[in-house]
């Protein structure tokens, strides 16, 4: 995507919020429910099976880091709201068909100690119509290849692995649902090349399409039906990409995917396609998908390709988000703390910094354990003594070798008054 034309949509989505149902995969009170009404999959033994034998393929995760807490001793008094924002149900489903939402609170991803609970984590797009979920479901394989075979959904539980935390964020993340189309939560899958290897490709075949199932009774407004992308097998296998059975330790609920979803960490959620049921071995004339070309802006294209194999990686760069500004007294002064998240790019990051006045100097936030890989969100903080006011809270990466096209144009930005200042 050439710089203007990012350039424009991100600026066009951060002034006009764009509407939570046009964008994507998706201060005041908000209410928090805990009561989800999604149809979870039935408890599969077998899964139970798989799980107790599955081998850990997830990045060992450092827990030995010894991090200072300058809140230590104080007491929590309370939160400031981030202004400017429409007040929202999260965790609730609304909607229905392509239009079904569930958004999750990002002002819980500490207390949630970084995984999102099953039942509120984001959805977008219900489960498809007038389809049996849990008919003996196989993936078909075919195009590009020496002889087509069906998968049996059931044949791969031998093989499901830990994959360990992972993010899934949907491409029309905007601050008209206080950025809640995000969530990580731990999955177990399938490594896609399991079921790659299944087959033989002829010499011709150079990508692979993988398409779900995408039907729905009701009408959208704005999505267009089908639900396919393309990838090379590298990308795929660079990524870590799996086919998930389970969530959080259960089945994968049916809006979530279920029985499989495609899952492609540090891509974009519109690329992780759920209820797969087909794979297509193609060569370089196959010619981009709707999906592709709907969400070509979204993901940072050169505007919006005819042919697939002109779509850089659907990856996402380094960003960052304020979730949650807590007031403190410690030691008997008031003070506050600035909650966030870290996520994306091609590395890990150090450089993670805050200002809260657009002609203020960033700062460095406090990051701790440090970010250590991608597939997931990082938590940081930062300890603030503002004076009573209004504040534009802003975060950058500051490294001029690092794409945030988000951060740049502003688009995580989120505002906040302060009654009574720090001292």
């Amino acid at each position: 995507m050439s710089q203007s034309s990012r350039r424009q949509f991100l600026e066009q989505s951060v002034g006009a919020g764009l509407v939570i149902a046009t964008a994507c995969d998706g201060g005041g009170a908000v209410t928090l429910s805990t009561d989800s009404s999604a149809t979870t999959a039935p408890t599969d033994s077998r899964l139970d099976t798989a799980r107790d034998s599955a081998p850990d393929s997830a990045p060992p995760t450092d827990t030995a880091v010894d991090c200072p807490d300058p809140f230590e001793g104080g007491e929590l008094l309370g939160t400031v709201a981030f202004t400017g924002e429409v007040p929202y149900d999260f965790g609730v489903e609304s909607g229905e068909g392509w239009d079904g939402r569930r958004l999750y609170d990002l002002g819980r991803v500490e207390s949630d100690q970084g995984i999102t609970p099953t039942d509120t984590f984001y959805i977008r797009t219900f489960r498809p119509d007038g389809i049996d979920l849990y008919q003996d479901w196989a993936v078909r394989l075919g195009g590009l290849i020496i002889e087509a075979v069906e998968v049996p959904v059931d044949s791969l539980l031998s093989e499901v692995q830990d994959m360990g935390p992972i993010l899934l964020e949907c491409s029309g993340n905007t601050i008209s649902g206080s950025f809640g189309l995000m969530s990580a939560a731990h999955f177990m899958g399938v490594p896609v090349g399991v079921v790659l290897d299944r087959v033989t490709p002829l010499d011709s075949a150079t990508r692979i399409k993988i398409t779900g199932q995408d039907d729905h009774d009701a009408e959208s407004t704005h999505s267009t039906p089908g639900a396919s992308w393309v990838f090379t097998r590298e990308q795929l296998e660079d990524a870590g990409a799996f086919f998930a059975f389970e969530i959080n330790g259960e089945p994968l609920p049916e809006h979530l995917g279920f029985p499989l979803r495609l899952v492609v960490p540090n891509w974009y959620g519109c690329t992780c396609i759920k209820w797969v049921d087909q794979l297509d071995w193609v060569d370089d004339t196959e010619p981009a998908t709707d999906q592709m070309k709907e969400f070509a802006s979204r993901t940072h294209q050169d505007g919006a390709p005819s042919l697939a194999k002109d779509y850089a990686p659907a990856a996402m760069e380094h960003c960052a988000v304020p979730v949650r500004i807590e007031q403190w007294r410690v030691d008997g002064v008031l003070t506050y703390r600035v909650v966030g998240v870290l996520w994306g790019g091609a590395e890990p990051t150090d450089k993670l910094v805050i200002r809260f006045t657009p002609d203020g100097s960033f700062v460095p936030v406090d990051v701790c354990p440090p970010q250590s890989e991608r597939r997931t969100w990082t938590i940081w903080s930062h300890k603030w003594d503002p004076v009573a006011g209004p504040y534009r809270l802003e975060c950058a990466i500051d490294d001029p070798d690092v794409e945030t096209y988000r951060l740049d144009v502003g688009y995580f930005l989120r505002t906040a008054v302060v009654a009574e200042g720090a001292g």
